[in-house]
C-alpha cells in the first residue's frame, strides 16, 4: 500500500528516554539504516536528546537520514529562555539538522500570547536555516480555541512545522487537535502561499492509526503535503509494524 511506504519515509524514528545511552543511539541509527537494506524507504530522521546528536550524526553520515533533536527544556519548557536558547545553540553546534522545541504552555494558558510568540521567534533566530518544529502539547491546551491560537502564533513566529505533542503526557496526538492545526496551516497557506509542515506525535503505534492522520492531512491540505518535507510522524514502534504491512522483514532490533 502506497500510504504505508509514504508513512515509513516520513517517520522521525525516536528515542527520548532518561535511560538513553550511546549503545541505544547506535542501535537506533543502525535500525534506521536497516530499512533501506531491506528494500524499504528510509525514515526521514532519527530524533534524540542533545547529548547524542554528534553520535547520531556520525552514525548516519551519507545516508540522507536527518538528525532531529529536542532542545529548549523539552518536554516542559520550564527553564529561563536564556538557558533554553543556549541548549538550542549547543544542539545545532553538535550537528542537528532539525530542532523540535516546546512552547511555554503555562504562559499561553494564562493569556501571555506575546511571550509565546517571542520565545519561538528567539529560537527561530538561533536556528537560522535549521528546520524548527514547534511542539504545542495540545493535550495540555485542551480547548480547540487555544490549539488554534497556539498554531497561529507558532506559524507567525517562524515555525517550519507545527507538532502536536511531546509524547510525555496523555492525551498525546489526537485527530481532533490535528484537524485544527491542519486548518490553520491551510488558512495560512491561502493567505501567504507558504507551506508549513505538520507532525503528529505521541501514541501513534499502529499502521491503521497512522493512516488516519495521513488521510486527514490529504483531505485538508492535499496530496502535496504527503512527503517528508511537509509531513512527519514521531514514532518508535510504528516503523516495524509499517514494514510488516509492506510485506518485508527487518533486521532484528
Amino acid at each position: 500500500m502506497d500510504s504505508f511506504r509514504t508513512l515509513l519515509s516520513c517517520i522521525d524514528l525516536t528515542t527520548l528516554e532518561g535511560s538513553d545511552n550511546n549503545g541505544r543511539i547506535i542501535e537506533l541509527c543502525r535500525k534506521a539504516c536497516s530499512f533501506g537494506e531491506s528494500g524499504l524507504p528510509l525514515p526521514a530522521a532519527v530524533c534524540v536528546y542533545p547529548p547524542f546528536v554528534r553520535l547520531a550524526k556520525n552514525q548516519l553520515k551519507g545516508t540522507g537520514i536527518r538528525v532531529a533533536a529536542v532542545a529548549g527544556a523539552f518536554p516542559s519548557g520550564q527553564s529561563p529562555l536564556a538557558i533554553r536558547l543556549e541548549e538550542v545553540r549547543y544542539t545545532i553546534n553538535e550537528g542537528a539538522d532539525e530542532i523540535d522545541m516546546v512552547i511555554s504552555r503555562g504562559r499561553l494558558l494564562e493569556g501571555d500570547e506575546c511571550y509565546v510568540f517571542d520565545e519561538i521567534a528567539a529560537i527561530r533566530e538561533v536556528c537560522k536555516e535549521v528546520h524548527l518544529k514547534v511542539i504545542l502539547e495540545t493535550g495540555e491546551l485542551k480547548s480547540p480555541a487555544l490549539i488554534r491560537k497556539a498554531s497561529e502564533i507558532a506559524i507567525a513566529a517562524g515555525a517550519d512545522f507545527i507538532k502536536t505533542s511531546t509524547g510525555k503526557i496523555q492525551p498525546a496526538a489526537t485527530e481532533e487537535a490535528m484537524e485544527i492545526m491542519l486548518e490553520v496551516i491551510r488558512e495560512q497557506y491561502e493567505k501567504s502561499g507558504k507551506k508549513i509542515g505538520i507532525k503528529p506525535a505521541g501514541g501513534i503505534s499502529e499502521p491503521d492509526q497512522a493512516v488516519q492522520y495521513y488521510l486527514l492531512t490529504e483531505r485538508i491540505l492535499g496530496a502535496g503535503w504527503l512527503n517528508k518535507n511537509l509531513f512527519r510522524i514521531g514514532a518508535s514502534r510504528l516503523a516495524d509494524k509499517l514494514a510488516q504491512k509492506i510485506g518485508s522483514s527487518l533486521l532484528p532490533s
